[in-house]
């Protein structure tokens, strides 16, 4: 039986920094951001189910989150400034993400391939209906960030916020926006102010 490096490779999505070019009071590495834009992600998924009438898999929507960067293990994180820079940028950094994804693909066992595959890649079946809050999820987890960092006094993460939350409504989604009204102001408070 042969090894496969799969799994250990994943393990050091804890070693890829995000916010590479900003000055962070805390970093945040993908292993963290991955876990919260999961958590999201099946939030959202089950806010459009119980609140929307939806069917989708919000489990499936956490699967796809837990996943959605892990190209960055082989290309570390671009900041997307540069990222969506121009619409050559954007098509060769897909075109690298997509070599990535294929890379990792690579290293797992024959009969995990089509299956991890589908979840890196984020085509399995129904998954562009789920692609969308995975998307969304990712950029509230951004925007918690610049929260945290302004709240323990870091006015480099203002102008950030203001462009993830113009991005955000540009989205018009509206289980995001049942986020935004339930979820997202307790990320301001204190621990003593959450009770």
């Amino acid at each position: 039986m042969e090894h496969s490096n799969f799994y250990a490779m994943l393990s050091r999505m804890k070693y890829i920094n995000r916010w590479g070019l900003m000055n962070n009071t805390k970093y945040e590495n993908l292993s963290e951001h991955s876990l919260q834009v999961a958590m999201i992600a099946h939030c959202l998924v089950m806010i459009h189910n119980k609140r929307f009438g939806g069917n989708l898999n919000a489990e499936r929507a956490a699967l796809l989150a837990i996943f959605h960067d892990s190209t960055e293990i082989i290309t570390g994180d671009m900041p997307t400034p540069i990222k969506y820079l121009n619409s050559e940028i954007k098509s060769a950094y897909k075109k690298i993400e997509n070599v990535a994804a294929d890379k990792l693909i690579s290293m797992l066992p024959d009969d995990f391939k089509e299956d991890m595959g589908h979840i890196i890649k984020m085509n399995g079946d129904n998954d562009n209906c789920i692609k969308v809050f995975v998307k969304a999820a990712d950029r509230l987890s951004a925007l918690i960030k610049c929260i945290d960092e302004i709240r323990m006094g870091n006015d480099e993460f203002r102008k950030a916020k203001d462009t993830i939350e113009n991005s955000i409504h540009k989205m018009n989604i509206s289980e995001v926006k049942v986020f935004e009204d339930e979820f997202l102001p307790a990320f301001s408070l204190s621990l003593d102010e959450q009770d």
